[in-house]
């Protein structure tokens, strides 16, 4: 009796065992099921965006551009170019986004795929911080240039009576008349499109630019740039701030601000040392 008890047990153990091989071949299969399912419906997928890109399906017949005010539509037109026949499917976007690029007026591109058949480039264009005077050659006639907030070389601005100058964006010579003016430049500096400045006098009169508020910004005329132990901020009331170095910068603001508050007919403000401040009322000597 002893033996057959122990051979039901075997059978039984042996039976369990089974069934729990049984299921965990079940368990392994399911996934393996749920994953070749997923693999299958990618495949189609594929298949199905492979044949309709080789078809006339979304062929693009509109090209709009938005977000650009100093680059013309013509001009944008002309960097970019997309084959007839070019479908929204098959468009190379990495190749429009690179050819914008070029322009130093674009900081970055987007191309959206409006469907059925349009083609949406999405620009971001470089704002213009200040436009810097440049003397050039024998003569040393001015060149305006545009500079970004972070020191890039937009563009020579030209004539606006020219030939050139009618055909560009007229939102660049709003700039040229809103905007800062950087001034004193020495000769021989020669800016390159698309490329960042270098020379430390600009750079000085940029960082105090860009890094002023509003509320003293909105005032400058212009900025000098001969040397940044010398950079001189002239207000549009004609009030002449001796800066200095772009250091301590909200400080010196907020000295130069007090001092114009406190003392209304105020001439010139020195806060090249901020710690000890001096400045000239009208009539003194």
């Amino acid at each position: 009796m002893a033996d057959i008890s122990k051979q039901a047990d075997r059978m039984e153990r042996d039976q369990r065992r089974a069934q729990s091989m049984q299921r965990a071949m079940k368990a392994t299969r399911r996934p393996l099921l749920v994953v070749g399912i997923i693999i299958g419906i990618i495949i189609a997928a594929l298949v199905a965006l492979f044949v309709v890109s080789r078809t006339d399906a979304f062929t693009i017949e509109e090209v709009t551009f938005t977000g650009a005010d100093h680059l013309t539509y013509e001009e944008a037109t002309a960097l970019v170019s997309i084959p007839a026949g070019t479908t929204l499917l098959n468009v190379d976007a990495g190749s429009i986004e690179s050819s914008l690029m070029r322009d130093s007026w674009v900081e970055s591109v987007e191309v959206k795929r409006v469907f059925p058949s349009t083609l949406e480039v999405v620009v971001t264009e470089r704002e213009v911080a200040a436009i810097v005077e440049i003397p050039m050659g024998a003569k040393q006639t001015i060149q305006n240039w545009a500079i970004s907030p972070e020191g890039i070389w937009i563009m020579a601005i030209p004539n606006k009576d020219s030939e050139v100058g009618q055909q560009i964006s007229p939102r660049i010579y709003e700039d040229v008349d809103n905007v800062i003016h950087i001034t004193g430049v020495e000769v021989g500096l020669v800016p390159e499109m698309g490329t960042e400045c270098t020379d430390p006098n600009v750079d000085n009169a940029l960082k105090i630019i860009t890094g002023l508020t509003t509320q003293l910004a909105d005032q400058i005329k212009s900025v000098t740039a001969s040397d940044p132990d010398s950079t001189v901020v002239t207000l549009k009331s004609n009030v002449e701030i001796s800066f200095g170095r772009a250091d301590n910068i909200r400080e010196k603001e907020r000295v130069c601000l007090d001092i114009m508050e406190n003392n209304p007919t105020v001439v010139k403000i020195n806060v090249r040392v901020v710690e000890r401040p001096t400045w000239k009322l009208v009539g003194s000597s």
